[in-house]
């Protein structure tokens, strides 16, 4: 078995590709469906969110393989394979473990650290997971994933220092009000960053917004996401003296705000702080505004040097994840390690339950004589003798199968037993289970198919 993962994000492809190529929440699962039924494709997940889309698969032969996932994507998509190949990564096995621990840590994000890529991976499993489109291998694997990336934010500190500058600027608001409960915000301008910075100030407590544009239609678009008051550049001035917190980010070519026009309202916010953020290029607020009592003003150079304060501590939490995720990816070897050793231990049972069971056969031929309490006793102390010599070389094997060299231990073992034989058996029969278990699901599929067009043709009688 082998784990690939192919896939493009942010770092490979630009917007413009990856728009292409992303999936639906309603597509997700019939996309899950046609690649679990994919050639030679045995378990599969699909991570698909604004900054990746993502393929996790176990397969039988990752050669081909890459063949099959790349024409998935094509028909899929209905884009010529020649429109994103070189866009695409693609990883194997270690890599691809370490690629996917990476991600589900935030540690492969935009924003190193970003928390809402755990709830990603962990949904997209999910949803694979309740398709039975795993097995043992990822059931295994995303669990630790997901477990791992848990540990990850709660044991070091890389989720507590601020990236992003709109994010910085609502951390370094609550230096100064501690809370947001009950905060009255104004932006000035309608931008995404003001939006965006907006949208931190609700999710910590801030209740009300005014918003500031020249165009007023846009200033309406936008109080309306927040259920907010729309107003123009020319009745800011009137709100001064009841609100917190103002974040301007227009184009406007000079100052928006001047020390001069907020000075005379000062007096009527009995000093209340008043906290400014000037986001903008060029600067849309007065420097001067800073000499005023209980003013709190920060520019953008402000907020890009806690940014890059922090990004670096984040960095340095970030060392101590890939060092969670070298021990983990030993503990997943380790466990995959153990998967070889359950076939093996059957075909030696099952090896010496034959042998068990021919000379039991063979000594009731010689005592005919034997009556049936005798023989049932003869042959749980004769069960129980064999059981006793196989239970060393099991505990044994299993211990060895961990081990650095687990993979020469199994052959090995294989040999010393003259296993092969009952292993071929063992895989024969398994493939003329599963053969029949895909044959039964098509004949059920038929079935309701033909059931279908049945009640198609009888509704069309009706009608």
């Amino acid at each position: 078995m082998h784990i690939i993962a192919v896939g493009l994000n942010y770092r490979t492809a630009p917007v413009e590709i990856r728009e292409k190529f992303t999936f639906s929440e309603r597509d997700l699962p019939v996309a899950v469906a046609e690649l679990k039924d994919t050639k030679s494709i045995l378990e599969c997940v699909i991570v698909a969110t604004c900054n990746r889309t993502e393929i996790y698969a176990v397969v039988d032969r990752p050669q081909l393989c890459s063949h099959y996932l790349t024409h998935f994507i094509e028909h899929w998509f209905q884009v010529s394979k020649d429109q994103f190949q070189k866009h695409l990564y693609m990883y194997e096995n270690d890599k691809a473990i370490e690629h996917l621990f990476r991600v589900t840590s935030g540690l492969d994000s935009m924003v190193i650290g970003e928390t809402q890529i755990l709830g990603q991976v962990r949904d997209a499993f999910l949803l694979s997971q309740n398709m039975k489109a795993t097995g043992a291998y990822f059931n295994t694997l995303f669990k630790q994933s997901v477990t791992l990336a848990k540990k990850a934010h709660s044991e070091t500190g890389i989720s507590n220092n601020p990236v992003s500058v709109s994010y910085a600027a609502v951390e370094l608001g609550k230096r100064i009000f501690g809370s947001y409960l009950n905060k009255t915000v104004m932006i000035i301008g309608a931008g995404k960053m003001s939006e965006l910075t907006v949208k931190h100030l609700y999710a910590n407590g801030a209740n009300k917004v005014i918003v500031v544009n020249r165009t007023f239609e846009r200033a309406v678009e936008l109080a309306d996401k927040f259920n907010g008051i729309p107003c123009t550049i020319d009745q800011m001035l009137g709100y001064l003296p009841e609100v917190d917190i103002i974040i301007s980010s227009t184009g406007a070519p000079g100052y928006v705000l001047t020390k001069t026009d907020i000075q005379p309202y000062l007096q009527k916010r009995k000093s209340r702080p008043l906290f400014m953020m000037d986001i903008a290029v060029p600067r849309d607020l007065d420097p001067g505004i800073s000499d005023l009592p209980n003013v709190f003003l920060y520019d953008i150079d402000d907020l890009e040097n806690i940014v890059d304060k922090h990004l670096q501590e984040r960095k340095k939490e970030a060392a101590k994840i890939e060092v969670m995720i070298d021990s983990e990816m030993v503990a997943f070897d380790q466990w995959t390690k153990t998967l070889g050793v359950s076939p093996l231990i059957q075909a030696l049972q099952t090896k010496a339950g034959q042998i068990h069971e021919e000379t039991m056969e063979s000594m009731l031929k010689k005592l005919p004589e034997l009556d049936d309490r005798e023989i049932k006793v003869i042959r749980k102390l004769t069960k129980s003798i064999v059981n006793q010599v196989l239970r060393d070389p099991i505990l044994r094997i299993k211990e060895m199968a961990g081990e650095r060299h687990g993979d020469e231990a199994l052959e090995l073992f294989t040999k010393l037993f003259a296993l092969e034989d009952t292993l071929e058996q063992q895989e024969q029969a398994q493939e003329a289970e599963r053969k029949a278990v895909e044959a039964e699901t098509k004949y059920m599929d038929e079935e309701k198919l033909s059931l279908r067009s049945l009640q198609t043709v009888d509704a069309l009688a009706h009608s």
